[in-house]
């Protein structure tokens, strides 16, 4: 596998305040916290206003203090 392959699979997505839209198909988007793979199926912390998804509620929370600290 190359850097390319990866790409193919690297989803790009709208996030809204309790979905996100599909804009380019894929398997997983990136942490914005700690760049780690996350898989559609399991994405669920993500913030609109930034337009940027988290791994996990530990990283929702370091950036949401990170933004309005």
């Amino acid at each position: 596998m190359n850097a390319s392959d990866l790409g193919q699979d690297l989803a790009k997505l709208h996030y809204g305040d309790g979905d996100f839209a599909v804009m380019k198909p894929g398997r997983y988007v990136l942490c914005a916290v700690t760049g780690k793979k996350v898989a559609l199926e399991h994405l669920r912390y993500w913030s609109a206003p930034l337009q940027e998804a988290y791994a996990g509620p530990a990283e929702a929370l370091q950036r949401w203090r990170e933004t309005n600290g």
